[in-house]
């Protein structure tokens, strides 16, 4: 057994496809090898700013000899049959097939194959090119005379195997046994040995920590030192931290200062100017719990006065970047919004649904309709609709279009606009992804419905409706955004009689119910069986679906659902052959002459009837299901001693009917032809 140690050594690769990389070249490897029949014990897979690594442990030497047994074509059969035959065995001549007999068949060709086994270091030495030449990376590039494409030029390629390198070419570059370390600490080359020999080159004079897990770990106790020491609070920003592991090869945590009088901006611009420019972290004064004047970087150098001059030369960048947000702010704040929406009808929403100008029209006039319905002022809803957008011709959002709406609040603020106006032009976006929260106070709640809600019926309009994998314009998140807002609000709102919703985007509304209650562990075809019932009121379609499946969990709510798919199922026999009666209303004199079980069942069908109407009109739908459970004993004993098809026309007809009234009893909660079971 051997260990092997593969890392390609290139320019920087960005931050943001290295541990995807990773994975995939560990995967790539592992398939190679196992495809030629090498075993290992384990293999472990590292990534950093210029290189991506793996360590094979106990790696088989040899790959087993291999025995193949192929049939062939009877002794005797056509030419041609034992041609194919010889051709795909790689045999040249039949003579080398054995003849074995078959008692039943008679006498027929074999070949035996025998594969012999290969070295590992063959192995290797032909998978790892070709595994380099074919590695997928969102964005690669090729560099002087070469073929090759890579993410950024690569410059070497360590292939160590049992202390011994698998010799190749890729492009030009050799493998070989010496890797780098740090740029300016510790750059070397290094030979590498084994596994062992390798880490501790980089980790120790060659200042690199390999796993990205050493590196977090370094970057997070770094930034719990300096807030403990300064009194500041980290603003914790996992996917900004997971960035700086993949840029510091030597991660060093400095805290950093800023001119405090750049906290009269607003401090999402600070923050992500700090964010989006330098990868710098934010941090709140403790005490306060407000944005300090302060900031902490991750440098990829360990400088030798413990980081002041680093700081200072950060904290000049910063300056910089901060100015000019100032400048923005202040020429922002001077121009009022009434002005900046003005500008918004030169701007292209869709050509067939004009300008943004006019969506916000639309959106103004239909968020005033909305707002009764969700508890909002009307002239609220639409004048937040009116400046909803206008900071999208602003000099800040220009810069920084992550903060359109954020901007727009502060603009509204600043000239003096409710603040519930204000609140929903920041909110009328969201949710803008899953983990987003959805706008709760009710004027945010008509202005994001009416924005979303109108783009979804322009684009439906004008048959742009996204396909397969493909949405550009994102419609399935705003039909989500509407989902979520409807239901973490309770908004009651019928989305055809209230909007005129079409019936092909209720079904596009119905799938995003669906995902959204298979995230809370409700079954899609529920969710089906509701629909059905025309119903488009999202909250109380919910509700039902919920005591529907808390229903159909019963024993109870099982067995009725089993004896309802009986039902089906004779009744649409009989609608095959045509020998449904045309009047399937029941006659209650014929039941009162047949057996009790008949008679219960008639009774139990009025009595339920009657008992769900109180429920249903109360949308207890918890207490209609309690109601239909009645019917579970009454509908099983009437199966187990009523022939449904007697010799009686009359008497077949008025159970055919009770069936079918069985049948439409149980659709007044949900369609149950549609539920699974």
């Amino acid at each position: 057994m051997a260990d092997l140690i593969l890392e390609l050594f290139s320019e920087e690769i960005p931050a943001r496809m290295q541990a995807k990389a990773e994975q995939d070249l560990g995967a790539a490897l592992e398939k190679a090898l196992g495809e030629a029949g090498l075993s290992w014990a384990s293999l472990e897979t590292a990534s950093g700013p210029r290189r991506l690594t793996v360590f094979v442990d106990d790696l088989s030497e040899r790959s087993a000899d291999v025995k193949e047994e192929r049939k062939g074509p009877k002794v005797g059969a056509p030419d041609k049959a034992v041609e194919g035959f010889l051709r795909g065995a790689g045999l040249s001549d039949i003579s080398q097939a054995e003849v074995r007999s078959d008692p039943k068949k008679g006498d027929f060709y074999v070949a035996v194959i025998e594969t012999p086994g290969r070295d590992a270091t063959d192995i290797i030495a032909e998978a790892v090119p070709a595994i380099i030449r074919g590695f997928h990376w969102p964005k690669s590039m090729r560099w002087g005379t070469g073929e090759l494409r890579w993410v950024r030029p690569l410059q070497r390629i360590v292939c160590v195997l049992d202390g011994k390198i698998v010799p190749f070419e890729v492009d030009g570059v050799a493998s070989g046994n010496e890797t780098e370390g740090h740029r300016v600490h510790g750059r070397g080359p290094y030979k590498v040995l084994d596994r062992q020999d390798y880490e501790e080159s980089l980790s120790g004079a060659g200042h690199v920590k390999l796993m990205r897990d050493a590196r977090r770990e370094v970057i997070l106790s770094g930034i719990e030192k300096v807030c403990a020491d300064a009194g500041l609070e980290w603003i914790e920003d996992n996917g900004l931290l997971e960035e700086v592991v993949g840029l510091a090869e030597w991660p060093v945590v400095v805290l950093g200062d800023m001119d405090p009088a750049f906290l009269s901006l607003p401090p999402e611009v600070i923050q992500l100017s700090m964010r989006t420019h330098q990868k710098y972290f934010a941090v709140n004064d403790k005490k306060t719990g407000k944005l300090a004047p302060n900031f902490i970087v991750v440098a990829n150098i360990e400088a030798t006065d413990g980081g002041k001059k680093l700081a200072e030369g950060n904290s000049r960048v910063l300056s910089a970047r901060l100015d000019d947000g100032r400048f923005f702010w202040e020429k922002d704040k001077a121009t009022p919004l009434e002005e900046m929406a003005a500008k918004l009808s030169t701007i292209a929403f869709k050509a067939e649904l004009g300008s943004l100008g006019d969506k916000v029209e639309r959106v103004a006039a239909l968020a005033r309709e909305l707002a009764p319905k969700v508890g909002a002022d009307p002239d609220l809803a639409e004048r937040a609709a009116r400046l909803a957008k206008a900071d999208l011709v602003s000099e800040m959002v220009g810069e920084f279009p992550e903060l359109q709406g954020v901007m727009g609040r502060y603009y509204a603020l600043e000239a003096g606009e409710p603040e519930a106006v204000a609140d929903a032009i920041r909110d009328h976006y969201k949710p803008q992804g899953p983990s987003d929260s959805v706008p709760t106070d009710p004027v945010g709640i008509a202005v994001a419905l009416a924005d979303k809600l109108d783009t979804l019926v322009g684009f439906w309009a004008i048959d742009e409706k996204p396909t397969g994998s493909k949405d550009p314009f994102a419609l399935r998140r705003a039909a989500l955004g509407v989902v979520r807002i409807v239901l973490e609000n309770e908004v009651r709102l019928k989305l055809q009689s209230n909007l005129e919703v079409s019936n092909d985007l209720l079904s596009f509304f119905a799938d995003r119910l669906k995902q959204v209650l298979r995230d809370q562990g409700q079954r899609h075809d529920l969710i089906d069986a509701v629909f059905a019932l025309g119903e488009d009121d999202l909250v109380l379609i919910t509700r039902r679906v919920e005591a529907l499946g808390a229903f159909l969990d019963t024993e109870d709510g099982a067995n009725l659902l089993a004896g309802y798919k009986r039902a089906a199922n004779i009744l649409k026999a009989e609608e095959k052959k045509g020998d449904l009666p045309s009047d399937l209303s029941v006659d209650d004199s014929l039941i009162a002459k047949g057996p009790a079980e008949e008679q219960a069942l008639g009774k139990a069908l009025a009595d339920v009837e009657a008992a769900i109407e109180g429920p249903l009109a109360a949308e207890d739908f918890t207490g209609a299901m309690a109601e239909l459970a009645k019917l579970r004993a009454p509908v099983d004993a009437f199966f187990e001693a009523v022939m449904v098809n007697d010799d009686d026309a009359a008497v077949r007809a008025n159970r055919l009917a009770l069936l079918t009234k069985i049948r439409a009893t149980l659709h007044r909660v949900a369609d149950f032809s549609r539920i699974d079971g």
